[in-house]
């Protein structure tokens, strides 16, 4: 009481003992611009490695092949006029949007399987299923060549056991493309796994008990609590997914090098093929810049529906 009848009286400011707001705001710019000096290494490394490789490959598509007279978009028309390259693009989209949707409900499947073991046989089995995401892509790859090995494959010999026939694994333009979507597939599954099995941890039990009260059934709790608790966060790992597979390169590479007859040739190993073996370097940047508009789209479709359901919830 006499505190408050000598601040009432004048004798004590009213602001004392409490923060200006110049110096809150002072200490508020001191640690943004800390901040900013502290991200300025990674700025840097992002501005050399991504955004100037970016326009100087676009500066290269727009030359002939001696890179010595602008030629404009002639490169990009002369690839959309060839069937090679309509081939890949077609190819591209096949091999990333079947491989994601499949590592994605594998990955899923796997996640509630192993959300369900006790916590201890949990670490076991998740450190063994990463074990496909951990070895290096092109030392697997080189597994997975020798078993499709059209001579000595593995999976021939097991099937010739049960009396079936060979399979030409990587001769036949069908079986090669199911071939490096398996491998990659093998290869990607355990990266959802990891992060679907994070977001069901995340998901609380409350509301399984509270759907259980209701009378709910497994699919019906998969319907109504998993899936919208973990739309955003299957949402951004698609997305991810779908720029690392588009750029896939390894695989394609070691498995079949684009063949039989380039019809598995991805946007990354025909950039390769035109743009290193060829010598045509402008022509090979402009064909890696073909992947940028698709994912692009493939971008903004999905960040809009994640934009969405963020507002929703708030």
């Amino acid at each position: 009481m006499a505190d408050g009848s000598a601040i009432a009286a004048g004798r004590v400011p009213a602001t004392a003992g409490q923060p200006r707001t110049g110096t809150l705001k002072r200490m508020a710019r001191r640690r943004s611009t800390l901040a900013f000096l502290m991200a300025l290494p990674l700025l840097a490394v992002i501005a050399g490695l991504v955004i100037y490789p970016f326009f100087y490959a676009i500066e290269l598509s727009m030359l002939n092949k001696r890179m010595t007279r602008f030629v404009g978009i002639d490169n990009f028309t002369f690839l959309l006029g060839r069937e090679t390259f309509q081939l890949v693009i077609f190819q591209s989209v096949l091999f990333a949007v079947t491989a994601v949707i499949a590592k994605a409900l594998i990955g899923f499947v796997l996640a509630h399987v192993l959300h369900a073991l006790p916590a201890k046989g949990q670490r076991k089995w998740r450190g063994m299923l990463l074990v496909p995401w951990v070895i290096p892509p092109a030392v697997s790859t080189l597994a997975w060549w020798w078993l499709f090995d059209p001579s000595y494959s593995a999976f021939n010999w097991m099937l010739a056991v049960f009396g079936a026939g060979p399979v030409p694994w990587l001769g036949d333009a069908g079986w090669a493309r199911f071939a490096v979507i398996l491998v990659n597939t093998w290869y990607g599954a355990p990266f959802f796994m990891i992060m679907y099995l994070a977001a069901l941890k995340s998901v609380p039990d409350q509301l399984y008990e509270a759907a259980a009260i209701d009378g709910a059934t497994g699919i019906q709790k998969l319907r109504y609590v998993t899936l919208p608790m973990m739309r955003n966060i299957i949402s951004i790992t698609v997305l991810f997914s779908l720029i690392v597979t588009f750029a896939n390169f390894d695989i394609v590479r070691i498995l079949t090098n684009g063949g039989p007859q380039d019809r598995t040739h991805l946007f990354g190993t025909y950039a390769f093929q035109v743009g290193i073996q060829s010598g045509d370097i402008p022509l090979g940047a402009a064909v890696s810049l073909f992947m940028f508009p698709l994912l692009a789209v493939f971008a903004v479709l999905i960040l809009r529906g994640v934009n969405q359901r963020t507002k929703e919830g708030l």
